[in-house]
């Protein structure tokens, strides 16, 4: 089991049309963002342009959630609203277009994957997935198997689990827990 703690610090900003985004981790290492041949990638981003077209990625499942604000968003045409810290979940081929600004968590999947999700948890978690990902909204502490983690507002914990070994969580406060499965 490999654990990555990966701060929000530690990222860098790289443009985007409608503002900067911050790459956490793409997977493998090896992968290339511009090449789209990624098994998946965890990034933030600031919307500062409104209205703001999302990047197309074809091939690829997305799970955004707001960080700050709620979202007033247009996907393929339908008009939908997101609370702040609600999970939108879309193809990332879709025309999508954002008509608030803010900053958001961004998870894409290769559609090759069919195993994964996202939900918003502070519950303690058994979990054997392959991936494990814990992004902290707020000062969190997280405990793997009795070793503890701290994490300021939007740190990453990426846990690689290819034995699939079962793994308890605990969490101090919310969280967005992911998981996959190859």
């Amino acid at each position: 089991m490999n654990i990555h703690l990966l701060p929000k610090k530690d990222s860098k900003a790289s443009i985007w049309s409608g503002g900067l985004t911050y790459e956490y981790m793409i997977y493998p290492k090896t992968a290339n963002y511009t090449d789209r041949d990624f098994v998946f990638r965890i990034s933030s981003a600031t919307i500062e342009e409104v209205p703001s077209v999302f990047t197309k990625f074809k091939g690829y499942y997305r799970y955004l959630v707001m960080l700050d604000n709620g979202l007033e968003i247009e996907v393929n045409k339908e008009k939908k609203v997101y609370e702040k810290h609600e999970i939108m979940e879309f193809n990332s081929d879709d025309e999508v277009t954002s008509y608030t600004n803010g900053m958001d968590f961004n998870w894409m999947i290769s559609e090759k994957i069919s195993r994964h999700k996202l939900e918003i948890t502070n519950s303690n978690q058994n979990c054997n997935a392959q991936i494990i990902i814990l992004f902290s909204l707020n000062t969190t502490s997280i405990k793997i198997n009795e070793k503890s983690y701290y994490l300021e507002p939007y740190d990453l914990l990426v846990i690689e689990n290819q034995e699939k070994e079962n793994i308890l969580l605990h969490f101090s406060n919310e969280c967005l827990f992911g998981v996959l499965d190859f």
